[in-house]
């Protein structure tokens, strides 16, 4: 068991390298770019790109199209708010307010799919609540920031949903029908918003960050399968570090003294918090293994 939660958190973390690279390829669209224009180019390119792998691995299916489906629209909408608030926001803020999402996903587990939540959790997840609060700041309220909020949700459904995904289904066929079977919802959104000029530029960026992207799903998809949502899903945060350092070293963005206290109380309980369920649980399995001894010897007594 351990082993398979250890496998799980080290493809999160090298999936949220990826994560942290496509929201810096977000924040290279030109300035009043439109993101759902954007989104129904790189879901286009994604399903090129994709569709020699598929054909590579003997063009597998699914029988869960259901699943697909709720995934594949929750997706492109919780997408569509992200690229907004990257658009608008400091890759700081949008990465900490994003990153409410492993908390999400710990409730939501709970809720829907039966897994197990200590009271610790539930302190985390009161802690991540408040920072929220701190980060989006009520009394000057950015929608971009609310957006933010709805794409982590999105993306905690997104990322239960594969709990309800066999093992043995490729990731390829993952992949690709999460890209395809939202296009028609990513159309409607684009016609609504209005269709920009396709550029080079644009096509080059959705391009770039599609590899990223589907790098991150790739990991993502591997790593949900390997131990429940709540034993891994700390391995989330990493993803908060590495965007931070990328928007200090490509866009001089920094969080401020406030914003670095609410990330705080996002991330830290949530970091600290399976350390001492270790440490307790050594202890306990510490003490067990003594009273065993114990036990052992004292019937040895009694025997003699």
């Amino acid at each position: 068991m351990k082993s398979t939660i250890a496998i799980g958190m080290m493809l999160l973390v090298v999936g949220n390298l990826f994560s942290a690279m496509y929201d810096v390829s977000i924040k290279w669209l030109p300035e009043g770019s439109s993101a759902a224009t954007f989104l129904l180019i790189r879901q286009l390119t994604s399903v090129l790109m994709l569709l020699p792998l598929w054909f590579v691995a003997k063009k597998p299916i699914s029988r869960h199209i259901k699943v697909h489906l709720v995934r594949a629209n929750t997706g492109a909408i919780g997408a569509v708010c992200l690229i907004m608030g990257l658009i608008a926001l400091p890759i700081a803020t949008v990465s900490s307010l994003f990153y409410s999402a492993p908390l999400m996903i710990v409730l939501m587990g709970f809720l829907f799919l039966k897994e197990s939540v200590t009271a610790a959790h539930w302190l985390a997840a009161i802690l991540g609540f408040l920072g929220i609060i701190i980060l989006l700041r009520p009394s000057e309220i950015n929608w971009f920031g609310i957006a933010v909020l709805i794409s982590a949700f999105m993306f905690a459904i997104n990322q239960l949903a594969l709990r309800k995904l066999p093992s043995t289904e490729s990731p390829v066929v993952t992949l690709m029908l999460y890209n395809l079977l939202s296009i028609p919802l990513v159309l409607v959104m684009a016609l609504v918003q209005g269709i920009e000029a396709i550029s080079g530029s644009l096509v080059a960026i959705a391009v770039s960050s599609n590899v990223f992207l589907l790098a991150y799903q790739w990991f993502c998809a591997l790593a949900y399968r390997q131990a429940q949502a709540s034993q891994i899903v700390v391995a989330e945060y990493t993803g908060l570090l590495f965007c931070v350092f990328f928007g200090w070293l490509f866009f001089d963005e920094w969080l401020d003294g406030l914003s670095w206290v609410g990330a705080g109380f996002i991330v830290l309980p949530s970091l600290i918090i399976p350390w001492i369920q270790a440490k307790r649980s050594q202890k306990n399995s510490s003490s067990k293994m003594q009273d065993e001894f114990l036990n052992r010897d004292n019937k040895n007594v009694l025997q003699d």
